[in-house]
């Protein structure tokens, strides 16, 4: 091939990697870094930045509205009460911030598909990075089967029938399945519809909620916080007195870590978004007043509407009752005496459960797709369509799905129920390795002498912030299962589900650090660079709004 052929087929590659022709020959030698090398490119083909700014907006806010804030929130409240539920999903808020925060800096340096393992691998260790590439994509592989067994739940409200759960599982594993093959455009503008509608649902039930605190509602009572008085505002558990109260509240956190999981979704599309520099940040700050918005004032909505020991709140968290029937959303609409809007909820919940699957298919084949980049899975799943999408990465991660046939014969709640409690420590383990990796990441850019000012996105309070999200990530690991060291609740099913994604975490970490004898890298030593040049020179033209409402629109997009 001569100079001139090579030359332009390599401009050709470089253009569609988001890197101008015309740029510097140095950012076109780091644009080849992101295709690995050319015969990977040639035969496997690359992911596609087809996220617009509206997608990567609402997929952060639909990752941090699912069923959890819907469904997990009444187990919470029958458990420990209103005023522990809002300090526990508070507390973990500030610490999901500072951590997304961290997050939020590491992506915007340098967006890559997937992301976090990439992350860990760069900054830390080889094997720490393995360890959370693998952990996370069996997070995402069994929170894809949490979701649809909580969707086959929710139908349950309707159709009664359990011969049916079957049914409805295989219709929602091939719509997910549907949404994921296509371009991830498609994917995309799935998300953006289905956070649409959770986003809608919460706002109004958040309207709703105060309307009928102050006595809005069809039985015209004002309800205050009557309920934090009488019948109190935090249950005692396990214990009693202050040490019950205390252990109440900190149950909240476990049960909050799940709702949370999934917030740091934003980060793994940012190797398909476009435009990171500017996208990533702005969904990142957002997060805040998100968790502010509808976690904070979503608690404290139904702490003041529906006391922890309502009869139908305890009988539904007893009986695994279906869908709506579980929603402390729906026990406070019946009990003010509103018709018609449980069924709405549920429709909204299926919708919730159904975009948290879709999402959830999606995250779990880009981390195996970072992890076929590093070298750390098999390089058959560096394989892309023509529209972009990993098709084995997405078969693989869907394959998993059938797993949630098991609710035909198990029964869904008891599955669903198994799943979260996996995955919950799953997801802390993720959080944890951010924070170590952005700890790294601060240390090499002192070690090297990049001033922080120049950051594309800085982070507030580094390494601190870093460190006190690890440290409460690390405490809720290792006292998530307390329950089952009590006298009288000790269940080897529980110890298991609590404690098992500790020694599957580690076992990957030291697997890889055993096989590939890896070691810690020296902040002076970490690759801060590689593959930046090409992000650096991509170029998109800046949409400038010709009138108020587009003004708003591009505020909300």
């Amino acid at each position: 091939m001569s100079d001139d052929v090579e030359k332009n087929e390599f401009s050709h590659r470089a253009s569609e990697a988001g890197v101008k022709p015309e740029r510097s020959e140095v950012a076109k030698n780091e644009a080849a870094n992101i295709y690995q090398n050319e015969e990977d490119y040639e035969r496997f083909g690359y992911v596609n930045r087809g996220l617009k700014s509206r997608h990567i907006q609402f997929i952060a806010l639909g990752g941090t509205i699912g069923t959890g804030l819907f469904l997990g929130v009444g187990k919470a409240l029958a458990g420990s009460g209103p005023l522990s539920i809002l300090l526990g999903y508070s507390l973990t808020g500030i610490a999901i911030y500072a951590m997304m925060q961290c997050l939020g800096e590491m992506v915007t340096w340098l967006p890559l598909p997937g992301a976090i393992p990439q992350l860990g691998e760069r900054y830390a260790d080889e094997a720490l990075g393995f360890a959370v590439g693998w952990n996370q994509w069996y997070n995402s592989a069994i929170t894809l089967c949490v979701e649809i067994s909580a969707a086959s739940v929710v139908v349950g409200y309707w159709d009664s029938n359990a011969d049916h759960v079957g049914i409805y599982v295989a219709v929602i594993i091939v719509l997910v399945v549907g949404l994921n093959v296509w371009a991830v455009s498609v994917y995309g503008e799935a998300e953006f519809w289905f956070a649409s509608i959770k986003i809608i649902t919460i706002v109004g039930l958040i309207i709703m909620a105060f309307i009928l605190d102050v006595g809005g509602g069809p039985d015209r009572h004002r309800y205050g916080f009557q309920y934090w008085r009488n019948p109190g505002a935090m249950v005692e558990y396990i214990a009693s007195g202050d040490e019950g109260r205390f252990l109440g509240l900190f149950n909240t956190l476990v049960n909050a870590a799940f709702s949370y999981g999934g917030v740091e979704m934003v980060a793994v599309a940012a190797g398909e978004a476009e435009n990171p520099r500017k996208n990533i940040p702005k969904a990142v700050k957002r997060v805040f007043w998100r968790i502010l918005f509808f976690y904070v004032l979503g608690t404290l909505a139904i702490g003041v509407l529906v006391p922890y020991n309502d009869a139908n709140l305890l009988q539904a968290q007893a009986s695994n009752a279906p869908g709506a029937a579980q929603s402390p959303w729906v026990i406070a609409i019946d009990r003010a005496g509103i018709k018609g809007l449980p069924h709405i909820i549920n429709a909204v919940i299926l919708t919730s459960a159904s975009s948290s699957a879709n999402a959830f298919l999606y995250t779990g084949s880009r981390y195996l797709f970072a992890m076929a980049q590093i070298g750390q899975a098999p390089r058959f799943l560096l394989k892309c369509t023509k529209r972009g999408v990993p098709i084995y990465c997405v078969g693989l991660t869907a394959a998993v799905s059938l797993l949630t046939f098991m609710t035909v014969s198990t029964g869904s709640g008891n599955v669903f129920n198994w799943f979260a409690n996996i995955v919950t420590i799953a997801n802390l383990f993720t959080w944890c390795v951010i924070c170590v990796a952005s700890i790294c990441f601060t240390a090499a850019l002192k070690a090297q002498g990049v001033d922080r000012s120049t950051l594309p996105f800085r982070a507030w309070g580094q390494p601190y912030t870093a460190w006190a999200g690890l440290f409460f990530f690390s405490i809720i690991i290792l006292f998530n299962g307390f329950y089952v060291f009590c006298k009288g609740h000790w269940k080897v099913q529980d110890f298991i589900t609590a404690y098992i994604g500790i020694p599957i975490f580690f076992g990957l970490f030291f697997f890889w650090k055993l096989i590939k004898r890896t070691k810690w890298k020296k902040a002076s030593e970490v690759d801060l660079y590689t593959g930046k040049a090409a992000i650096d020179a991509e170029y998109w033209p800046e949409q400038i709004p010709k009138n108020l409402l587009e003004k708003i629109w591009y505020w909300i997009a």
